[in-house]
């Protein structure tokens, strides 16, 4: 059963840090390229942050470049969003999803997790 699970979310201050973690079960790892795109009321779902499994090759949405970081743990199967210098327009549900290239577009992705609410306080 293909798992993704996202965990790290919260309320934290503006200017705060949250780490996002998703840990993914169920398929090779390797071989997916996994994705951090959130959604805020009445917003469509946006990329933030993906990166390839393979290679490390990643992408970051213009809104969270120099703030967030993502990385990977392919030992754990695990993906974090490291957010910095957060702003009350992260405000969203944060969630992971695998896919098959390192594209911001939600279409391109097979496998999705619950989602994890980030809000930041002005």
């Amino acid at each position: 059963e293909v798992q993704l699970v996202e965990s790290g979310g919260g309320l934290v201050q503006a200017g705060g840090s949250l780490r996002l973690s998703c840990a993914a079960s169920g398929f090779t790892f390797d071989d997916y390229a996994i994705g951090w795109f959130r959604q805020a009321p009445g917003k469509e779902r946006e990329g933030v942050s993906c990166i390839s499994s393979s290679d490390g090759s990643t992408y970051y949405a213009d809104s969270v470049k120099g703030r967030f970081t993502i990385s990977s743990d392919n030992a754990k199967n695990t993906v974090y969003l490291q957010m910095n210098s957060l702003k009350p327009e992260d405000t969203a549900v944060y969630y992971c999803a695998a896919g098959g290239t390192v594209v911001a577009d939600p279409v391109e992705y097979e496998y999705w997790g619950q989602g994890t609410q980030v809000t930041v306080s002005s």
